[in-house]
């Protein structure tokens, strides 16, 4: 494409080279291949499943570990999602023709609406905005005017706030919640190293003053509650990760004669997570929180896959320490082999044919990048990407977490694969993202560029194409040593739809 002196000024406030754009042009152009499968992850293949017993080991490696005054741990919380999705069937019923709630959805929102953590910040939005309680309002047939005043700027505004601000729970005592709060609670009880926490947000930018006004003034008293003293900190999806917008023919749109960018997805946070000096990171969505007494059982299993990703750390630092030495037999070189392939679950066919040298920098290779170990949950139709062994680009072998956009459903075999697989991802992951000599990985290198996806949008009326950048618990760890460990359902529990709250795990 032809760029003009304004589009070339813009490009270099947002950081992205020309280069980049024609990638991302070509990529519209070409649209991204399907990815190989060799087997859907299972317990037969690929997927570690606890006893009693290793859940006590694990737990007690994750505390040593932890209470390590040398090593640095985080919490890393996506919370830039909007709350608009939350509210759907809302707002459709706020357009609606009726004015009685008539859905099952509808229905079961207002007969349950005096059990949301929200039910006492809503009926003082409509007594100082109507004049009347919410009660009062439903008693009239006014439901409308009730949503109304929990979703738009009159009232609560929770249809223009971002997920993690809105309350969720509400305890016995009366306090309510917000799953920020659930976040701090819940890093003080794994997440800490010693006496300190450290929480990572990435907000959007218009968002960011009421997520530091809400934790500054509660953070006081989580430290004092908790015993732990927070440091939080924040950022937002970088510029420079905004992909340009095409129409159907592919070409560059413009808004007011300037190019058309739309952000990344949150494939694009794998650079906020690449700018964080820490050796270990958990990364957890913002919605997927519940109160206290549901906590116990997220914090151990929280526990066994930390526990698990520092014990195959500490195996493979050893094993990198010894390649380097040049002092190991081949009886050694055939045992890193075997923790290659049977404890990272990460094969090569072809290695039967490599000399010894090069197996030794084939397995220098695999083990020298950064890893994560993955929560994964018994398939119960929730959604949620799907674990796979599947090729890369080298040809071996791996464990992957993919969406269903990435395979190829037109094939018989593969469909079947993904539809008889027995688990899916919850975004419950730990990662080391320090090597061996304790550098820092240079994240953005262990990308798999080939793994985004292209999406129809519209946007004042015009149709267009977005590209999603590869996400980040997908193509952007696609290149990590990765391992998949069974965690309960009960450690589940996001909030898609306002109506999730309502379950007796958010209650």
């Amino acid at each position: 494409m032809t760029l003009t002196p304004a589009d070339r000024e813009l490009l270099a406030r947002k950081g992205i080279s020309e280069a980049r754009i024609n990638e991302q042009l070509h990529d519209f152009a070409t649209g991204f291949p399907y990815l190989r499968l060799s087997a859907a992850a299972s317990v037969e293949h690929g997927i570690l499943v606890s006893t009693d017993a290793e859940l006590k080991m694990y737990a007690a490696t994750w505390d040593t570990y932890r209470n390590d005054g040398q090593k640095k741990i985080i919490k890393f919380v996506p919370a830039s999602g909007a709350a608009s999705r939350m509210f759907k069937q809302l707002y459709e019923f706020a357009e609606a023709t009726y004015e009685i709630p008539v859905t099952e959805f509808e229905k079961t929102f207002f007969d349950h609406l005096t059990e949301f953590a929200f039910y006492d910040a809503l009926d003082a939005a409509c007594l100082r905005t109507t004049g009347r309680s919410v009660a009062a309002l439903c008693e009239a047939g006014a439901y409308k005017t009730v949503v109304r005043c929990l979703l738009e700027p009159h009232g609560l505004n929770y249809g223009n706030l971002p997920k993690g601000l809105l309350l969720f729970h509400k305890y016995t005592d009366g306090t309510v919640r917000t799953p920020v709060e659930e976040h701090l609670v819940e890093a003080a009880a794994y997440a800490a190293g010693r006496t300190e926490a450290d929480i990572h947000f990435t907000v959007s930018p218009e968002h960011r003053p009421l997520f530091e006004q809400l934790i500054g003034e509660k953070i006081a008293h989580y430290n004092k509650v908790c015993r732990v003293n927070y440091a939080v900190s924040y950022s937002e999806q970088k510029p420079s990760t905004d992909t340009i917008a095409v129409g159907s023919d592919n070409e560059p749109l413009r808004e007011n004669g300037e190019l058309l960018f739309r952000p990344g997805g949150h494939g694009a946070l794998i650079e906020n997570l690449n700018d964080l000096d820490a050796d270990i990171v958990f990364i957890k969505n913002i919605d997927n929180v519940v109160p206290d007494r549901y906590k116990p059982v997220t914090t151990r299993y929280k526990q066994l896959i930390a526990g698990v990703l520092v014990g195959l750390q500490q195996q493979a630092f050893a094993y990198l320490r010894m390649l380097d030495s040049g002092q190991y037999t081949q009886a050694q070189v055939l045992e890193v082999l075997q923790f290659l392939q049977k404890r990272l679950f990460c094969k090569n066919p072809e290695v039967k044919h490599l000399e010894d040298s090069e197996l030794v920098l084939y397995l220098k290779r695999k083990l020298n990048r950064p890893i994560r170990v993955c929560g994964m949950v018994r398939n119960v139709g929730e959604p949620g990407g799907g674990p796979f062994l599947a090729y890369n680009s080298d040809g071996t072998i791996s464990l992957q977490i993919l969406e269903s956009s990435q395979i190829d459903m037109t094939d018989a075999d593969k469909r079947r694969m993904f539809e008889q697989g027995t688990y899916f991802n919850p975004v419950d992951l730990v990662c080391g993202i320090r090597n061996y000599q304790g550098e820092k990985f240079d994240l953005t290198r262990y990308v798999d560029k080939t793994t985004g996806f292209i999406s129809r949008k519209s946007k004042n009326g015009v149709e267009l194409k977005a590209l999603e950048l590869p996400g980040l618990w997908n193509g952007a760890m696609s290149d990590w040593n990765t391992v998949f460990v069974e965690v309960p359902l009960e450690t589940f529990n996001p909030v898609k739809t306002v109506n999730d709250l309502l379950r007796k795990e958010h209650q």
